[in-house]
């Protein structure tokens, strides 16, 4: 008989998938990413875009019945090589617990528990959940970690920072890996850090690119436009400038210093967040042109090659949010590489139990 010498591509469904950052890095990495869920219909339109060929439910996860989604692709519990995602839990993002410990009431919370009843159902070789650091003091969080240990799956939980595993950013994020079938481990961080200028310094002037994305107008006050003149180039902010042009709010607090701040070409930019293309909502300024950087550069930053599809017709609030809220695709795949490479070496009989 002749054997199969087509290398063994590892299975993946990715869960609350956005635009397909989580999608995008587990590719990268040579997974065959099978379905994909999301609620959103502006993230949806995007992830079609790029992932034409994965089955992307578009609806609320909590009512898709996995077993049913089971079925449909042909696997039985057990089978699945990776469950991965980032499911919402905006209560615990550092800036919501400073404003309000009535966030961690956000109905979002409770997806976490989704999650779960999907590792559950499919029973996964792998799991990858990505979230923000606060979730670690989440009973829900918890829970989840001591189910799966439970259900025979050693587990590991660490925060890492983006910007250590090739994304221009930093970007602090918690990760867990959990395998029933290896001893999971996450990538070794990259001797090499990737800076502003290598991501976004050979781009073309915004406005005139041809590219939507790059190109979408910015309209400011006369006074923010003199104010962000003013402001140093390369990693300048709103310290540097004179009492008299400071605005009232700034002179009333001595936090958030990264407001109406520039980027510095030869650092890692900040984490990119929805308020990316406002210079109130952080140090979203390019480094060396009078405007905020453009959601092109913003993707760019999170990780997405410049030829990643963002339809610039959904609206310019709408794309930061998304590309804001994405997994940067790099970091995914240096952690992913670890769980293919540990598929690889399952004897053929393991892979498909």
């Amino acid at each position: 008989m002749k054997e199969d010498s087509a290398p063994h591509r590892p299975t993946a469904i990715d869960l609350f998938s956005g635009c397909g950052g989580l999608t995008l890095g587990l590719k990268q990495a040579q997974f065959n990413v099978l379905a994909a869920i999301e609620i959103e219909d502006k993230a949806c339109r995007v992830y079609a875009a790029n992932h034409p060929e994965v089955l992307l439910i578009d609806k609320d996860i909590r009512m898709v019945q996995p077993f049913e989604l089971l079925h449909s692709l042909s696997l039985k519990p057990g089978h699945l090589d990776l469950l991965a995602g980032c499911p919402p839990c905006q209560g615990f993002s550092r800036i919501r617990l400073l404003n309000s410990s009535k966030l961690r009431r956000d109905k979002r919370n409770v997806l976490i528990d989704e999650f779960a009843r999907f590792v559950a159902a499919f029973q996964p070789k792998f799991v990858m959940m990505e979230n923000v650091p606060g979730l670690a003091a989440y009973h829900r969080f918890q829970t989840f970690v001591r189910s799966l240990r439970r259900s025979g799956y050693h587990v590991i939980v660490e925060v890492l920072d983006a910007s250590a595993f090739g994304v221009p950013q930093r970007r602090k994020r918690l990760v867990l890996l959990a395998s029933r079938v290896a001893a999971p481990v996450f990538a070794s961080p990259s001797p090499v850090v990737r800076t502003v200028r290598q991501a976004i310094g050979g781009m073309p002037q915004a406005g005139t690119s041809g590219d939507p994305l790059h190109d979408i107008p910015e309209r400011r006050a006369e006074r923010v436009r003199i104010l962000i003149e003013m402001i140093p180039k390369d990693g300048g902010s709103r310290d540097n400038l004179p009492v008299s042009m400071q605005l009232g709010c700034h002179r009333r607090t001595d936090g958030f210093h990264d407001i109406y701040g520039r980027m510095a070409w030869d650092a890692v930019a900040p984490t990119i967040t929805s308020g990316c293309i406002n210079p109130s909502k952080g140090r979203f300024l390019h480094p060396a042109e009078n405007r905020t950087i453009t959601l092109r550069e913003a993707a760019i930053l999170q990780g997405f090659p410049r030829n990643y599809l963002f339809d610039s017709s959904l609206g310019k609030e709408a794309l930061a949010l998304m590309i804001g809220n994405a997994l940067p695709p790099p970091f995914i795949t240096a952690h992913a590489r670890e769980i293919a490479a540990a598929t690889a070496l399952m004897p053929s009989m393991q892979r498909n139990s």
